[in-house]
């Protein structure tokens, strides 16, 4: 079978592949398939030569970055790629994304909020501006492959069960952020004359969560990485003065511990710094604020959907031909992952036991990341920086900040009502 022939089988196509993929990690995890995680928290030298930097730790690298060789040169194969190639320049890919993984792990870092993505991203940047990128390594840089596998495997932690846990005000606020919040944000972003593509990632990455919500809306309309890069950019270095100063602003207007963090977790787009931020104020605050911070991560999901149909339909309808899309035109351009991510999420939810799901999380998380890490390093390969800074004029820099001003003082409003005691008794967390 020729590339060209393999690529035309819908269940070898890249979406699907990655879809596969996903699976059969999660699968080997329910099996009972266990190995270290490699650690990378530390804060000093002393704990980084102990814990880090030895050979546990590092062997415990190589055998998980042994397996995603094997596992993505399989699906590289069956997309029609060049399987030696990508031998050869993945575990470059790798120990980059290792890097940037063990930069993020620093306490400083956690503490300025500043996440791994940021690292992977500003690793491949220098790299291709200032070393250059070499053909060979080229065949291994697959952003989309990397952060579609990696969002199947994000389904695994986003549980239907788990959001009345989160509490029936923090849903609220959520539902009542995000499709405000969203809405103002795309039509802002339409005014300034940004795309469509930099409109929706922007608004889902104000709306919802930041980074995980970019890279899902990303995915869901197959958008450009270097836009995604762009926002993940703006996402991060916007987080760090909000949570240095949200809580000082709380305080100062005399708001409740409960308001703030419900503020907090609405409004702060990385879930390390709303944590940070919380734990400014209180054990209170800081709880408050990942329970409305969790209740918005849940609706990534739906989200993602809503948008791959939405974006679907009004593509396919703008075709040149102006026929009524048709389900096999519409059934082709839908993205694949979100199914991946759906199913992940409903068996993780509903047919796997909490205790299993309670114990895996946190392998399940740091492989996703890891997905992650790769993507970002990608993108960050083939970006220039120059580009980078000059998309569009600064305009969606400019849409991002407008919008999130927004988010902060309707969130504000709507964390007071909700949870100040206006309506209904604050709740009680314990």
């Amino acid at each position: 079978m020729s590339d060209r022939e393999r690529k035309d089988v819908w269940w070898r196509n890249e979406d699907w592949v990655a879809v596969w993929l996903g699976f059969i990690i999660i699968a080997l995890i329910l099996a009972g398939v266990r190995f270290s995680f490699p650690k990378f928290s530390w804060t000093g030298t002393e704990q980084l030569l102990g814990s880090i930097l030895t050979w546990k730790n590092i062997l415990s690298s190589i055998i998980i970055g042994l397996l995603y060789l094997v596992l993505s040169a399989l699906g590289v194969w069956l997309t029609g790629g060049n399987i030696l190639r990508y031998i050869l320049g993945f575990p470059i890919i790798f120990a980059l994304s290792w890097l940037s993984l063990l930069v993020a792990g620093n306490s400083a870092m956690n503490n300025l909020g500043l996440e791994y993505v940021i690292f992977a991203l500003l690793i491949g940047l220098f790299i291709s501006n200032v070393i250059g990128v070499p053909s060979w390594l080229k065949e291994a840089i697959r952003t989309e492959y990397y952060i579609k596998t990696g969002l199947v495997i994000l389904g695994t932690s986003i549980l239907f069960y788990e959001i009345l846990q989160a509490g029936v005000l923090g849903i609220i606020q959520a539902l009542l952020v995000v499709f405000v919040v969203w809405h103002f944000s795309y039509g802002l972003s339409k005014r300034l004359r940004i795309d469509d593509e930099f409109a929706v990632m922007l608004s889902t990455a104000v709306s919802i969560c930041g980074v995980s919500a970019a890279i899902a809306a990303c995915g869901a309309i197959k958008g450009d990485r270097k836009k995604l890069s762009y926002v993940t950019s703006l996402v991060l270095i916007v987080a760090i003065p909000m949570m240095i100063f949200m809580p000082w602003i709380g305080k100062t207007l005399g708001l409740s511990d409960m308001v703030i963090g419900a503020w907090l977790g609405g409004t702060i787009d990385t879930t390390g710094a709303v944590v940070a931020a919380g734990a400014l104020v209180s054990e209170t605050a800081m709880k408050s604020a990942t329970i409305v911070k969790f209740s918005q991560n849940v609706l990534i999901g739906v989200a993602a959907f809503i948008i791959s149909v939405w974006w679907t339909l009004s593509k396919t309808s703008q075709s040149p031909t102006d026929e009524k899309p048709s389900l096999k035109v519409i059934w082709e351009r839908f993205p694949k992952f979100v199914i991946g991510f759906m199913i992940a999420s409903f068996i993780f939810s509903f047919l796997v036991d909490p205790a299993t799901v309670k114990g895996i999380k946190g392998l399940l998380g740091g492989l996703r990341n890891l997905w992650f890490a790769l993507a970002f390093v990608s993108i960050g390969l083939e970006t220039r920086f120059s580009e980078l800074v000059k998309m569009e004029q600064g305009r969606p820099a400019l849409a991002f900040i407008l919008a999130q001003t927004f988010n902060i003082f309707w969130t504000l409003a709507i964390a007071y009502l909700l949870f100040g005691g206006v309506f209904f008794p604050p709740p009680s967390i314990q």
